[in-house]
């Protein structure tokens, strides 16, 4: 007798209420596919659980908060003389000047309750189905009609859970370290009473204890994969994707060996197969172009997620960018200060830092083989104003609307987006075969990288050792960053050219994730220094603020509207973001 799992509006205790799941569920010929009202399930079959699974995949990445916290985006206010412009929605300041983030409502895109309450959904989801495969068969793992489902669940679950964890949490440092520090909620059961305190020490875990439940849901799953079993494969925990998955895990937590064996598996022999054909790219229009870089069959998308996300339109608002810099900064010492503060004043900004030009780092500079525009991205970048003043950004965010109502004129905004792809895995494995010694090896990978870009010259280790802008400080060189790998943990401090072959790994996955927010990640983990200078719609000031690498606000605080539902913050990394200590305290500057 088979045996049947009930399932009505899954969700989190804590969850205040679940946004509508009836848009944005992906199919090979529309990517914008309706889905049925699902509140009432019988989960007695195996296509059941493969359905229920499909639905579990969150419709929202933290790319936008993760980008506005990050050091790819400048303000125009700053970087364009007399600019004064409002931020697309008030929260996107908040993240930018690293404050509390809580302007925003429940059903708003993008905001961190957004990313919460969906990845979350995803886990429920999960859990929901492993029960249900639990009461189907005696051994759900064996059994040949639902072991892959059993398999994709726990990949969900422990994805969703290293998304969360890095988003809100400190980064994974070392075992010793990280059992001090708080993580996140690892939640591995069915709801079956409301009002449970995942604040509980049963579901609240240190960073250490979530990445061992991480990697236990990551090799209960990783073998069962089936690629046969999915109609549309990149839209789920395909092998490749659970390979790039497990690679960039590995990675993460610093065993390399690991990271190498599951990037060689999604990569296999010759990686230049695996990588994106930017020279077959469909130029005819950008819904061409996106459509390209969007094909589910393409064999670098591991992994493809369709969002409600509207970070084409915060661009588009032009207050935050991807643009040039500002070099010439002249600011007069504010007035009234004591000596002490005066004092500090000038030895903190007697040099007024610079900011950052981001256009050049992310395309437009050159590199260490190759002068000027990235090859691959000619006639695929979009600027905002004559002389693109206000800043540019690559096709690949451009949104896909599904119209509800054509005459109206409304409808959903979709961003599809690539969490896990051939190139960012192949990078993974040059990183770590860095910090296994493999010197050479680790070039021949970028080599691999810089070629799939349309990049002609050969690159090897005298060029990237060469190239001045990776010789720098983080002082006199945009390219090179102010990192902190011993105090994050690391045991091997590399030095010489195997610094330098870092700085450019972590050059080319600046560029290769830009406005996916894993440029955050990678911030977190190597502890890298970020400035912002910042000038509000209403003021002539200039504020400069810097994150350091044990700036709590590095932290992305648990959504305030959970806060609201009875989840404890003290059970997590959640300090203050506003006030700390006197070295967190900057002055406003003022232009002469």
């Amino acid at each position: 007798m088979v045996k049947t799992s009930k399932i009505w509006q899954i969700s989190l205790s804590f969850i205040i209420c679940h946004l509508s799941f009836s848009a944005a569920l992906i199919s090979c010929n529309d990517k914008l596919d309706e889905q049925p009202d699902s509140r009432w399930i019988d989960i007695d079959d195996a296509k059941k659980v493969q359905q229920l699974l499909t639905s579990g995949y969150p419709k929202a990445v933290p790319a936008v908060i993760c980008e506005l916290m990050g050091d790819n985006l400048v303000d125009n206010n700053v970087v364009v003389p007399a600019t004064h412009n409002d931020a697309y929605s008030l929260f996107h300041e908040e993240a930018y000047k690293w404050e509390d983030v809580e302007s925003y409502s429940t059903g708003e895109d993008d905001t961190p309750y957004e990313i919460w309450d969906r990845y979350y959904y995803g886990i429920a989801t999960a859990n929901h189905a492993i029960e249900a495969m639990k009461e189907m068969s005696t051994d759900p793992r064996t059994d040949p009609a639902i072991s892959h489902s059993w398999g994709e669940a726990h990949l969900m679950r422990a994805y969703f859970h290293f998304v969360l964890v890095n988003v809100f949490a400190e980064a994974y440092k070392d075992e010793a370290k990280s059992s001090q520090d708080w993580g996140i909620p690892y939640v591995t059961s069915v709801e079956d009473v409301v009002n449970i305190d995942y604040s509980d020490t049963i579901y609240s875990k240190k960073v250490s204890e979530v990445y061992r439940l991480i990697e236990k849901d990551l090799l209960e799953g990783i073998d069962l994969i089936d690629d046969s079993k999915y109609q549309v494969p990149a839209y789920h925990f395909n092998n490749n994707a659970a390979y790039a998955f497990a690679a960039r895990f590995y990675l993460f937590k610093r065993d390399y060996e690991k990271c190498l064996k599951y990037a060689d598996m999604a990569l296999g022999g010759n990686p230049a197969t695996s990588l994106r054909n930017w020279a077959a790219m469909n130029t005819n229009t950008i819904y061409t172009m996106l459509n390209d870089y969007n094909d589910e069959t393409a064999s670098c998308n591991y992994l493809l997620q369709a969002t409600y996300s509207l970070q084409d339109r915060m661009l588009s608002a032009c207050r935050y960018a991807i643009n040039d810099g500002y070099k010439k900064f002249n600011f007069k010492k504010p007035e009234g200060l004591d000596e002490a503060a005066s004092a500090d004043w000038d030895a903190t900004y007697g040099t007024v830092p610079n900011v950052p030009n981001t256009k050049n780092v992310l395309y437009e500079g050159g590199g260490p083989n190759w002068s000027g525009r990235v090859p691959a991205f000619d006639g695929k970048i979009f600027r905002w104003g004559a002389g693109s003043e206000y800043g540019s950004w690559l096709f690949r965010v451009y949104e896909y609307f599904e119209y509800t109502n054509k005459i109206a004129g409304i409808g959903y905004v979709h961003i599809i987006y690539q969490p896990l792809t051939a190139e960012e895995t192949l990078l993974c494995r040059a990183e770590a075969k860095l910090y296994l010694g493999r010197v050479q090896e680790a070039v021949s990978d970028l080599d691999y990288w810089t070629s799939s870009k349309a990049i002609e010259t050969p690159l090897t280790l005298a060029r990237i050792t060469g190239w001045k802008n990776y010789q720098g400080t983080s002082a006199t060189s945009d390219w090179v960053d102010d990192i902190h790998p011993a105090e994050m943990g690391f045991e091997k401090i590399l030095e010489g050219d195997e610094l330098s072959v870092l700085r450019c790994i972590l050059h080319f996955r600046r560029i290769e994730t830009m406005f996916e927010g894993l440029r955050w990640f990678d911030i977190k983990r190597y502890g890298i220094t970020v400035h912002h200078a910042y000038r509000g719609p209403q003021d002539y000031n200039v504020t400069h603020d810097f994150l350091r690498w044990d700036d709590p606000r590095r932290v992305l605080k648990v959504p305030y509207n959970v806060k609201d539902a009875g989840y404890d913050p003290e059970k997590s990394n959640q300090r203050s973001l506003q006030g700390g200590d006197d070295n967190m305290k900057y002055f406003p500057y003022t232009t002469k």
